[in-house]
C-alpha cells in the first residue's frame, strides 16, 4: 500500500535577522570573491599612476641593467616578469597562485602587453631560475629606487632608527640549512632565520638575507649592519640602532659603532650579569611601569671596554613566587628587563625609544616567558 501522505520535505526558512552583532566589519583580501556589471569596469584602474611613476624613475632600465637571469623566459621578457609581480604585491597579492585573480584584467595585461598572464607554473619556473647572486641585485635595486624616490618625493632624512630582527620561517621538508632552534609557533620544526632590517621613520626594507636556522653568528651581525649602512641613502647623516637579545654579543656593540650609529639592544641572562643587578643601587620608577630602575658600567667577557646599562625591575605577582617556591625554583623575587646602549639620555627614555620597536611584538611587557628583554 502506498502512502501518500505529505512529507514536509521543503527547506526552512532563512532567518531574516542579524542575530547579534557583528564586533568587527569584515576584511576585504586576496580571497574575496568580486565581480563587476560594466564591461569595461576594472579593480585594478590605480594602477595606471603607480606605472607611471615607475616610468619616471626609470624601472625599467635599472631592473634590465642590474639583474640577470641563466633562464630566457618565452612567456615574457625578465622585465615583465618581476614588473608583474611587483604589481601584484601593490595590488595585495603576496603569493604567485593569487595572480590568477587578475591573469585577464585589461588594465594589467595592458601595462605588460599580453593578451593574458602566464599560469602559476611559469611564474615558479622563472624565480626557481634566478640564482643566489639576484638576491643582492634585487637589494641593490631597492637601494638605487630607494635613493630616486626619496629625491623626489623631497624627502630629508638626516637621521633615520634601524630596527634589526631575525623571523622564523618554518620548514615541513628536509631542507638544506634547516635547524631545529627557536620556533615558538611550531616547536620541534626545522626552520630558516632569516635576518631583516627596516627603517622604522618609512617603514622601509633596507637590508636581508636568507640563513639557516642558527642564530646568527658575530660576524654575520657585523656583516649586516655594514650592508645596511651602505644601503641608506647618501643624506643620512646620524643613525640610532635597536636589536633584541639575539644580537647581544660584541660583534654587534663593534659594527653599530664602525657605522657610527648609536644603540640600543636587550641585554641577555648571564650570571654575571644577575649579580651586577643584585649589587645596582636602585631607585623608584615613576616614568615606567616598572617598580624600581638603575644603571650601571659593566664589561661582560670578551668586550673590549665598559658599557652603560639601564634596567628595570618589577616585583613578580604572589601567586606566581608560591608557584616558583613549589617547584623548588631558587629564583629572585623580581622581574628584569636590561639593555645596553651607548646613548646618554634617561633611563626611562632609552627603554621608551626600545619599546617602541618591541611594541608589535610584545605588547605586555612582561607577561610572557620568553620575553627577550627579561633576565
Amino acid at each position: 500500500m502506498v502512502n501518500e501522505q505529505e512529507q514536509n520535505s521543503g527547506r526552512r526558512r532563512a532567518n531574516q535577522g542579524v542575530r547579534e552583532v557583528i564586533p568587527e566589519p569584515n576584511k576585504i583580501n586576496a580571497s574575496t570573491p568580486y565581480d563587476f556589471n560594466g564591461r569595461n569596469l576594472t579593480p585594478y584602474g590605480g594602477l595606471l599612476p603607480i606605472i607611471t611613476m615607475l616610468e619616471k624613475l626609470g624601472f625599467q632600465s635599472l631592473v634590465e641593467q642590474t639583474l640577470t637571469s641563466k633562464r630566457i623566459p618565452r612567456a615574457m621578457d625578465l622585465y615583465r616578469f618581476v614588473l608583474g609581480i611587483v604589481l601584484g604585491l601593490y595590488i595585495g597579492f603576496p603569493r604567485l597562485n593569487q595572480l590568477r585573480f587578475m591573469a585577464r584584467d585589461p588594465i594589467l595585461t595592458g601595462i605588460l602587453k599580453v593578451t593574458k598572464l602566464p599560469v602559476q607554473s611559469t611564474f615558479w619556473r622563472f624565480v626557481n631560475a634566478l640564482h643566489r647572486n639576484v638576491a643582492r641585485q634585487i637589494l641593490t635595486t631597492m637601494k638605487i629606487m630607494r635613493e630616486r624616490v626619496w629625491e623626489a618625493a623631497n624627502v630629508k632624512l638626516a637621521v633615520v632608527t634601524i630596527d634589526t630582527d631575525t623571523t622564523v620561517h618554518t620548514l615541513y621538508g628536509q631542507q638544506m640549512g634547516g635547524r631545529k632552534g627557536y620556533n615558538p609557533k611550531n616547536k620541534g620544526k626545522k626552520s630558516y632565520q632569516p635576518m631583516l632590517t627596516f627603517i622604522a621613520e618609512t617603514r622601509e626594507y633596507v637590508w636581508g638575507e636568507l640563513r639557516n636556522g642558527d642564530r646568527p653568528s658575530g660576524k654575520q651581525i657585523s656583516d649586516h649592519l655594514r650592508n645596511v649602512h651602505a644601503a641608506l641613502p647618501p643624506g643620512v647623516k646620524q643613525i640610532y640602532g635597536r636589536a633584541d637579545s639575539g644580537f647581544y654579543c660584541r660583534e654587534a656593540i663593534e659594527g653599530y659603532e664602525q657605522i657610527d650609529a648609536r644603540f640600543v639592544i636587550c641585554a641577555r641572562k648571564t650570571a654575571r650579569l644577575v649579580e651586577e643587578l643584585h649589587q645596582a643601587e636602585w631607585k623608584s620608577s615613576p616614568q615606567t611601569d616598572a617598580d624600581a630602575e638603575c644603571e650601571f658600567h659593566y664589561q661582560p667577557d670578551g668586550w673590549s671596554r665598559p658599557y652603560r646599562f639601564v634596567a628595570l625591575r618589577k616585583e613578580k605577582p604572589r601567586e606566581e613566587l608560591e608557584a616558583e617556591q613549589y617547584q623548588l625554583f631558587e629564583t629572585s623575587q623580581y622581574k628584569y628587563r636590561v639593555f645596553v646602549t651607548d646613548m646618554s639620555d634617561p633611563i626611562y627614555f632609552v627603554v621608551w625609544f626600545y619599546l617602541d620597536y618591541a611594541h608589535d611584538q610584545r605588547p605586555e611587557r612582561w607577561s610572557s616567558s620568553a620575553d627577550a628583554g627579561r633576565v
